[in-house]
């Protein structure tokens, strides 16, 4: 990991070292065993962790502002929920390494639950439902809905574990971490999951870009979102005329930020519930939540460089459409062929209106083009901020290439908006 990215987490490694050092300086054994005192360090090393796993899938923008912004939250939220399940593993397993000094039979009594009380009976569920659901839900095959009833698994595991500590008769201040817990859980639950943090929305207009591309206006109820070009929104489409969203909340970018409070999103078939949103009406009920994301937020001095892939062009196209650009900006689009190419017609007028604009259309027809011939030269990249958008297979190559020629790593910016 370079530098740049860890000054970017930073925020999110400060918190989980002070939510796992309060534990453990809180709990830490006095006058026990070398592996008692290991399985209460391990143990509440795990509960630290946890605590800020569940942290770092609150969803609000404020709070990811501050963290770095939703990738790396969520990115952190799966590190730190695997490593909490390895050290609450840890904790039983060193409790039957210290009752082995015993016997081998009071070893297999710490590790068996049918000879232990409730408590324990709820610590081993927890630890069975994490597993099951860690394994699970990690696999980037699985469907999405699968995936969300899947985490109800894991919440059910946290639930029980947090009633394991309970049980067994925590004092204060230690007793704040299962409340904690379920504090971060019902946040989720109700702001986000519930849509309780999103503003109500209607949908004003759909025009068709693509066969498998729409975009969507939408018009504020209510209070409207306050955003700039770059960002993104998580939405939800429920009932309409003729229609029934899926009720499914999906990060969007945005393609357009009116004066008024509309916004547009330009939303592509790439799975079930997107695949269903192509028919959507105006008058659709929507529930939106944001904005997300610093993407293109910070104003930069010199030359810039879009690289879209397919519906990465959005971004770039809402910036494109807020007003003229006061920098000299080279955009190049790829798309696999001309029926492929969303707004294709309307990038080109806009060229014609945007003297600092270089507009090149690239069909790659179904792999990725030769990137280092594409893209420009040593020469031409030097002191130029590279702005990139689009499938993660090309994100990649782009970036492997921009650094080979020279491109520092605060110079290269992309958001990654296939996190679930």
């Amino acid at each position: 990991m370079t530098a740049f990215r860890l000054l970017r987490t930073q925020p999110i490694h400060l918190i989980t070292v002070a939510l796992v050092g309060t534990l453990v300086g809180w709990a830490f054994p006095q006058d026990l065993s070398f592996w008692r005192s290991m399985a209460i360090v391990t143990g509440w090393i795990g509960s630290g962790l946890l605590l800020a796993s569940l942290l770092l899938m609150i969803r609000e923008p404020w709070l990811a502002a501050r963290l770095g912004g939703l990738e790396p939250m969520y990115l952190w939220h799966h590190r730190l929920g695997i490593g909490a399940y390895l050290f609450l593993l840890l904790h039983p397993l060193a409790l039957a390494a210290d009752a082995w000094q015993e016997s081998a039979a009071q070893a297999w009594s710490a590790l068996d639950p049918w000879q232990q009380s409730w408590p324990v009976w709820l610590g081993w569920g927890s630890l069975v439902g994490m597993m099951a659901g860690l394994m699970l839900s990690l696999s980037p095959r699985l469907a999405y809905a699968s995936w969300r009833k899947l985490h109800h698994v894991l919440t059910l595991s946290v639930l029980l574990g947090g009633a394991h500590l309970v049980l067994l008769g925590l004092e204060a201040p230690l007793i704040l971490a299962p409340l904690l817990a379920l504090f971060f859980l019902l946040w989720r639950l109700l702001r986000a999951d519930c849509g309780l943090a999103a503003q109500p929305y209607v949908v004003n207009q759909v025009t068709r870009q693509t066969q498998d591309l729409v975009e969507v206006s939408l018009r504020p109820l209510a209070r409207s979102i306050t955003a700039q070009p770059g960002q993104f929104v998580v939405v939800a489409f429920f009932r309409g005329p003729g229609f029934q969203g899926c009720g499914e909340y999906h990060p969007y970018t945005l393609s357009a930020i009116a004066p008024d409070g509309h916004v547009s999103l330009g939303i592509k078939a790439l799975g079930d519930c997107t695949r269903h949103i192509q028919a959507v009406a105006p008058g659709t009920a929507v529930r939106l939540q944001g904005p997300f994301g610093e993407f293109m937020c910070a104003s930069v001095d010199g030359p810039s460089l879009w690289l879209a892939g397919g519906i990465g062009i959005t971004p770039f196209l809402a910036r494109l459409r807020s007003g003229p650009l006061t920098q000299a900006v080279r955009l190049m689009y790829l798309y696999r062929n001309q029926a492929d190419a969303a707004y294709r017609y309307e990038l080109g007028e806009l060229a014609s209106h945007q003297p600092q604009l270089s507009l090149q259309l690239v069909a790659s027809d179904k792999g990725l083009p030769d990137l280092p011939a594409l893209l420009p030269s040593t020469e031409d990249l030097k002191h130029c901020h590279c702005y990139l958008c689009g499938p993660a297979g090309l994100i990649n190559a782009a970036v492997a290439v921009l650094r080979q020629r020279g491109v520092p790593t605060p110079h290269i910016h992309f958001e990654r908006f296939d996190f679930r």
